[in-house]
């Protein structure tokens, strides 16, 4: 048998329960954890390390945990670079430069084979691209590992400078001194005779009529043509029927 007194206070109870909405606990299933992105980074050098964000830091301030750089400093940063060239002389600073989307553009990339033979594949991302196109390449070197600039990781599109204009020609023979040859000379002669050494696989940034005006006395027009000996220009004394100074440039493989 209750009391007066406690059937009041069950009555109170009851009306604060009925006023205060119950509290429901429950558990969503469409909300997930968020993943913590994973840095892809370069591994080629001892000191510095560029991370898939176009991020350059300190080996040893590489988050451990997602083995990104400090988000410090300069993104996409083109430090010891020649943008006109679009070489670099830092591996890491080359592959930071090279990330920045208004200079490589992943439609192009995805396209560019990643070794000259037809059964090798192609760049996934921009960042497979810029950290294989750094790397060095038989453009950079004179012979064995002599580099011919210090400015040897170079992430252009296109391994030659067809096309380019003669600014971007001169900058990519940082460097080189161009000397014209006698008629018969042939470059290792030529460079050997001033101390020097022959970079044959510059001769196709000479393969272009504007340059081979700059540096040689064929200024008229240029003619395509097949040899060992070219570039060249059409000499004195020469055949009559051949027009004199005129600039010849090879037409196939140098």
């Amino acid at each position: 048998m209750s009391t007066p007194g406690f059937s009041l206070l069950l009555g109170l109870l009851q009306l604060v329960g009925f006023l205060l909405p119950l509290r429901t606990y429950a558990i969503r299933k469409d909300i997930g954890f968020l993943e913590e992105r994973i840095c892809r980074t370069t591994v080629q050098g001892r000191y510095l390390i560029s991370d898939d964000e176009g991020n350059v830091c300190n080996a040893l301030s590489l988050d451990s945990r997602t083995r990104c750089c400090p988000l410090k400093g300069e993104r996409f940063s083109c430090h010891g670079c020649n943008i006109l060239s679009q070489c670099c002389s830092s591996y890491e600073f080359c592959v930071s430069c090279c990330l920045n989307p208004t200079r490589t553009i992943l439609e192009k990339v995805v396209k560019i084979k990643v070794a000259k033979p037809a059964t090798a594949g192609t760049y996934r991302t921009v960042f497979d691209f810029c950290a294989g196109r750094c790397r060095h390449s038989s453009e950079s070197v004179v012979r064995e590992n002599a580099y011919h600039s210090k400015f040897h990781h170079c992430f252009s599109l296109t391994s030659n400078a067809s096309g380019a204009n003669l600014t971007q020609v001169e900058t990519r023979l940082l460097g080189i001194d161009v000397i014209v040859g006698r008629q018969g000379d042939s470059c290792d002669a030529v460079c050997k005779s001033r101390g020097q050494l022959c970079v044959m696989n510059k001769l196709s940034l000479l393969n272009q009529c504007d340059v081979m005006q700059r540096y040689m006395t064929c200024k008229g027009s240029c003619l395509a043509s097949a040899g060992a000996d070219q570039p060249a220009e059409v000499a004195d004394d020469a055949p009559r029927d051949l027009v004199f100074h005129f600039c010849i440039f090879s037409n196939g493989a140098l």
